[in-house]
């Protein structure tokens, strides 16, 4: 299986400026204050987990979350039903009342994706956004985990995403850096080397 994560190709890319660059950012930055002045971080992480989860398994809770349809009363009393479901912690429920008073509920993913950097970062570990065509199994994301963590120097964090348009390889985003073994993007280089050697004149016959 150590075949699937060779012939890396890296690419350095440009930072977004930070997390708190962006609204959600912003929010993620806030929920994880609190979380860690109240000593809740890691009950809180768990609430997110679950809503990952929730996210993934209805699609009715999605929509509602992406619907720009819903009000804000009827979202958040969408979001404290669901949150008593859930059993999420009370600093995740009040602050998911928070996001939908403020008309903020389409942030949540990306609310979530924010608070498990800093909360890794906290931990003295670092995040790597992982995008495969299918779903890794837990032996693929462990082996993937520890290459990461000799490439980074530190323990290494998997936010796994599934995109089936990368049509198989991996594409990881670690710190600054861009580790490309899609199948897209060899098929994308090599069509432009196809193209570089149509354009190369030919030389004149002799005779």
């Amino acid at each position: 299986m150590g075949a699937f994560f060779q012939f890396w190709s890296i690419s350095r890319v440009e930072t977004s400026g930070g997390i708190q660059a962006s609204l959600a950012g912003r929010y993620a930055t806030a929920l994880f204050g609190l979380a860690r002045d109240e000593r809740q971080i890691d009950a809180v992480s768990r609430s997110l987990d679950s809503l990952v989860q929730a996210l993934a398994d209805s699609r009715e809770f999605s929509r509602l979350v992406e619907s720009p349809l819903v009000g804000r009363k009827d979202a958040g009393k969408a979001l404290g039903a669901i949150a008593g479901k859930l059993a999420l912690d009370s600093i995740t429920t009040k602050f998911l009342g928070v996001l939908a008073s403020n008309g903020r509920k389409g942030e949540i993913r990306s609310v979530i994706r924010f608070f498990k950097r800093l909360a890794a970062e906290h931990r003295g570990e670092t995040t790597a956004e992982v995008t495969t065509a299918r779903p890794l199994g837990d032996d693929q994301i462990a082996e993937l985990k520890q290459q990461l963590r000799s490439r980074a120097g530190r323990d290494v964090t998997i936010e796994a995403a599934v995109d089936p348009k990368i049509l198989g390889g991996i594409v990881v985003k670690l710190g600054s850096q861009m580790i490309d073994a899609s199948i897209r993007t060899k098929l994308n280089r090599l069509a432009q080397a196809m193209k570089g050697e149509a354009r190369m004149p030919t030389a004149p016959m002799k005779g």
